[in-house]
């Protein structure tokens, strides 16, 4: 969180793109000290969307194209709770269909979904208890297993 006078908000910002109308990027970046790769990008940013761009903007991607879609991650389920296969059966029945998902995904989605244990579904599918949490280790122990 920034104060109001911190010399990179948004207005401060503003001061050092308009500085860089008559002068060099990498003289004022230096003078201000950041970096001038920074400084570029800030200016790139205010000729491409004037004062907005020169907002904090949200780190999180716009996409995410490793995700997996969501009737991929149903199709998991499905073959898991019905036919109770393996990570990497499903892999190969995914790959037979023509998705690409390697047998770790796969894994990492049995988790994620509750289903990663066999002997914890039921003859329908539905899973029998939930995952076991580790009990909290003892104060002064060193190694939780003992």
């Amino acid at each position: 969180m920034s104060h109001r006078n911190a010399p990179l908000t948004p207005a401060g910002r503003l001061r050092l793109v308009q500085r860089c109308a008559y002068r060099p990027i990498a003289h004022v970046a230096a003078e201000a000290g950041v970096s001038r790769q920074c400084l570029s990008k800030w200016v790139g940013r205010y000729r491409h969307d004037s004062e907005a761009g020169l907002e904090d903007r949200w780190s999180a991607p716009v996409r995410r194209p490793g995700q997996l879609d969501a009737r991929i991650v149903a199709e998991i389920e499905r073959l898991r709770r019905t036919r109770k296969w393996s990570a990497r059966l499903i892999a190969v029945e995914l790959a037979e269909q023509g998705y690409a998902v390697s047998v770790a995904t796969v894994g990492r989605w049995l988790v994620r979904l509750g289903l990663n244990r066999r002997r914890w579904l039921d003859v329908d599918g539905e899973p029998l208890r939930t995952r076991p949490r580790s009990p909290p280790a003892a104060a002064g122990t060193w190694c939780t297993w003992m």
